[in-house]
């Protein structure tokens, strides 16, 4: 790194002008740092930094507890936001915005925002099937993989094909239902 010049008169230089001070002596760098980076941690540190960090991220109780987290941040924020104002923050749903119809999941936000508030009746009315089977089922499927999370064992959920098909058919038949009604 070159080092930056002096304002100090030497020899070379003319005096300063009258009336102005002559610039203070450059301060020397320490001379066992000049020129080299900041000092890094130890190997050692940082390898078991990262080991303890990729052990946690192992654990199979960190995604659910992670998620519960993340869960109660977001309710937190969305209590103090009302997303029935016009112009609210968030973005307009896409399959509403192409097609002027409601998706299966239309108004979840604003029925996570009722419920909040304790207001079942708007809840209902924002989202009835996310409020009867949507939350129950999302209930259900994250108690157990708290549930394994926490036993240590990983849980990967299946539901087949009938249970798809069953979950599918579910959503296609209320997204006709709340559009044709």
């Amino acid at each position: 790194m070159p080092r930056a010049a002096s304002s100090a008169p030497d020899a070379d230089s003319p005096p300063a002008p009258p009336g102005h001070p002559d610039p203070p002596p450059p301060v020397s760098p320490r001379p066992e740092t000049a020129g080299t980076a900041p000092p890094r941690p130890a190997e050692g540190v940082r390898r078991r930094g990262a080991a303890r960090v990729r052990r946690l991220l192992r654990r199979p109780a960190t995604a659910p507890l992670a998620l519960a987290a993340a869960g109660a941040a977001g309710a937190a924020y969305l209590y103090g936001t009302n997303p029935h104002e016009p112009g609210h923050w968030l973005p307009r749903c896409p399959f509403n915005w192409a097609t002027g119809l409601d998706c299966p999941a239309c108004g979840a936000t604003r029925m996570a925002y009722d419920l909040l508030h304790g207001d079942l009746g708007s809840a209902f009315h924002s989202n009835a099937l996310m409020l009867l089977l949507g939350l129950p089922f999302a209930a259900v499927l994250y108690g157990r993989w708290l549930y394994e999370g926490l036993r240590g064992r990983r849980w990967r959920p299946s539901f087949g094909r009938l249970g798809t098909a069953a979950v599918l058919g579910v959503a296609v038949v209320w997204a006709v239902v709340r559009n044709v009604a």
